[in-house]
């Protein structure tokens, strides 16, 4: 098949004090990408590489007679839907890819209208309230200790420091005012639960989930908080540090593996993804798994030493980087009753 791959790279080394780098931080490595386009090939298939830029639809146009599918690994490039750009342009030109509607890309994006639509299915995610404004940051306090401020439309964990786990009123107005000046949008206040955590990848068509991973936190320095923020997942979880905080599959006792699959199949059906998706999940006090937040497309390095989370999943199902770039391959083709060839 002739396969579209549109990609957005990052041209710089993770630093968290590099401001133009956190304005890249959700892209892909030159690595990564070089990694996806050998995998794709390897399958027997010809890439056309397109990457997301102001000129992406003008290529896209260009090759419309010529590429059968998009393989779309796209972050966009500006805006709170910035993710939903180049599926909407595939729309505009009938061209099929990968990965759900541009509706769903933008949801996945938008932390409390996801978590919005989660509540209306009654799929449990964390307590939340939403501060749109510095004049609307709270002078009572919340009802609920402690918390977690996010930026309301960042992906990578952009803007969810350790620091931003907070305990009381004056540490949530310091945070919440620091995170809109710098990324200039709302902040989701989002309740801190003190459970497991797991991340979960579900791929293919019909969807079925890969072997669950947990994210563990004791190799963290001595009183960094224990959740997935910035530092810990791109500093202390790196090749240099020769940590691996990930446990796949994790050990989990039938009935919770249950529950967590299910309420992961019942947010990605919610918010209508389609070929792959990866979700975040943690434990509340009761031990019941409550959505922290939906990822599409998922992070997918292909060095196993860079501890990815959905290829870490993928190989412990049995399938190798190409194999599983090819079941999302091939869950496309189906939806859109394309054949699919090598």
């Amino acid at each position: 098949m002739n396969i579209g791959f549109t990609y957005n790279v990052r041209h710089m080394e993770p630093d968290i004090n590099n401001p133009q780098y956190i304005k890249e931080a959700e892209f892909d490595t030159k690595e990564t990408i070089d990694g996806i386009t050998q995998a794709i090939e390897s399958l027997g298939h010809t890439v056309y590489k397109i990457e997301a830029d102001e000129n992406a639809y003008e290529h896209f146009k260009n090759l419309k007679n010529k590429i059968d599918l998009v393989f779309n690994f796209a972050e966009g490039i500006y805006g709170a839907d910035r993710e939903a750009q180049i599926p909407a342009m595939l729309e505009m030109l009938q061209i099929p890819y990968t990965g759900p509607k541009p509706l769903s890309y933008a949801l996945g994006l938008h932390k409390a209208k996801a978590k919005e639509i989660m509540a209306h299915y009654r799929i449990p995610t964390p307590r939340w309230t939403v501060i749109r404004s510095l004049e609307n940051v709270p002078k009572n306090g919340v009802d609920f200790f402690p918390a977690i401020v996010k930026p309301m439309r960042e992906g990578s964990s952009k803007g969810i420091g350790a620091e931003n786990l907070v305990y009381n009123q004056e540490e949530l107005q310091k945070i919440a005012e620091q995170t809109i000046k710098e990324f200039n949008q709302e902040v989701l206040v989002e309740e801190y639960l003190e459970g497991r955590e797991f991340t979960v990848g579900i791929l293919g068509n019909p969807a079925r989930v890969l072997p669950i991973v947990e994210v563990t936190f004791d190799e963290l320095p001595k009183g960094m908080p224990k959740f997935d923020h910035y530092e810990a997942k791109w500093v202390y979880d790196s090749t240099k540090e020769k940590s691996d905080p990930l446990i796949c599959p994790a050990v989990l006792e039938e009935n919770l593996k249950i529950k967590i699959e299910d309420v992961c199949l019942r947010a990605f059906k919610a918010l209508e993804m389609s070929d792959w998706s990866r979700l975040d999940v943690r434990l509340d006090k009761n031990e019941a798994p409550n959505i922290i937040e939906i990822n599409c497309p998922p992070g997918i390095i292909p060095d196993p030493k860079e501890n990815s989370r959905f290829p870490r999943a993928a190989r412990v199902a049995g399938m190798d980087f190409a194999k599983m770039i090819e079941t999302v391959i091939k869950s496309a083709c189906s939806r859109y009753k394309l054949e699919y060839k090598i």
